[in-house]
């Protein structure tokens, strides 16, 4: 089975399981839905669910990336940077943006688009608020640049979406549908954000346990993303919404032990993992950034605190819901261990194995001599 029938039958299977939010029960009236990417991670599941449930989609995107995929699917060709000329004069229920980081980009998209579909969905994020140091809702203040034409969004990701969403909102007033997700998870997750974590387990031996097992670490797996965002399309549900889970669903613990618990069930190393709890402090003084080196984990406190409180009530009276955080850890795992080697022996994020076993035999040392 080569990787991308792999990947298609473990998403068929995962919807034949009836995970939350993901039954592939057919839409009362299909739409006609034009996605801006569509090709990557969440678009890829997004397209999958839309049409189970009956939807025609059509991609519009450079075609440079998996271009084979989903065949059934229409694909125009263009680029968001005024190269639009495919979506000229088409008409579509709903767009979905999956792929809007320069407000530029975003605002030629949504003029266009404006007069011929009747909801924009568009993919922001929680990094978009102004101050993590506390708990954020979709009321709070977002984040600012001075340079409002600046497209570097690698550089102001936060400042940018937040633009990119007022340039939707002023295309079409009352039409739109803000989703900021948290960490986005689950299967063909490029970041490796969270991946890190299951495909750590799955080496065996003593991993990294980071600070405080309690602190809360939200997620969003990427097929409960998709079944919101459909939902929102089918039931023409407008605002703005944090979709991530809520802060007491999940913590650093939890995804800990799930990894644990998904590479022993399926890479079975000998070996097998077993976590070490290390203090935040200790973890300072060897260098260890929290977030990039340790992905996703937060301690409590301090500037970013906050990011992992993030508020969801309005998302849940909404309709979203979240999956066991076993099923994604499973899942994301056995993606994983599908991918070409390359991709397997050298993640994106994280500490090498090497590194973190450097920091752990400093801190046994530690230990030792107290």
């Amino acid at each position: 089975m080569d990787r991308r029938h792999f990947i298609a039958a473990a998403s068929a299977a995962s919807l034949a399981a009836s995970a939350p939010g993901w039954a592939a029960t057919k839409a009362r009236q299909p739409l006609k839905i034009v996605l801006l990417g569509g090709t990557r991670f969440i678009g890829v599941h997004m397209t999958e669910l839309a049409l189970a449930r009956g939807h025609t989609v059509t991609f519009f995107n450079r075609g440079k990336t998996k271009s084979d995929l989903f065949p059934q699917v229409e694909k125009l060709h263009g680029d968001r940077d005024a190269q639009l000329d495919a979506l000229k004069g088409r008409k579509w229920d709903a767009v979905i943006d999956t792929s809007g980081y320069v407000p530029r980009h975003v605002r030629l998209s949504a003029e266009l688009l404006a007069p011929n579909v009747a909801q924009y969905l568009f993919i922001s994020t929680i990094g978009l608020y102004a101050d993590f140091t506390k708990a954020n809702d979709e009321n709070s203040a977002v984040a600012t640049v001075e340079d409002e034409k600046r497209e570097d969004w690698q550089n102001a990701y936060g400042p940018l979406k937040a633009l990119c969403e007022k340039a939707v909102n002023a295309a079409m007033p009352g039409r739109t549908t803000m989703v900021r997700p948290g960490l986005i998870v689950g299967p063909e997750d490029s970041t490796d954000r969270f991946t890190f974590w299951p495909a750590r387990a799955a080496q065996g031996g003593e991993m990294i346990g980071p600070g405080d097992a309690a602190v809360p670490f939200q997620i969003i797996d990427a097929r409960d993303l998709a079944a919101f965002c459909i939902d929102a399309l089918e039931n023409r549900t407008f605002g703005v919404f944090n979709v991530t889970s809520p802060t007491d669903k999940f913590n650093v613990g939890d995804v800990v032990k799930e990894s644990i618990a998904a590479g022993i069930a399926l890479a079975k190393p000998n070996p097998p993992p077993h976590a070490t709890w290390v203090p935040v402090e200790f973890l300072t003084e060897q260098k260890v950034t929290p977030f990039a080196d340790l992905p996703g984990w937060l301690p409590a406190g301090g500037e970013m605190g906050g990011l992992h409180r993030t508020k969801v009530d309005r998302a849940l009276k909404a309709g979203l819901k979240i999956s066991p955080l076993q099923r994604t850890a499973r899942d994301t795992l056995a993606w994983h261990l599908a991918r070409p080697e390359a991709e397997r022996e050298k993640l994106k994020a994280g500490l090498t194995i090497e590194r973190q076993r450097e920091v752990l035999a400093a801190w046994h040392a530690k230990q030792k001599g107290a």
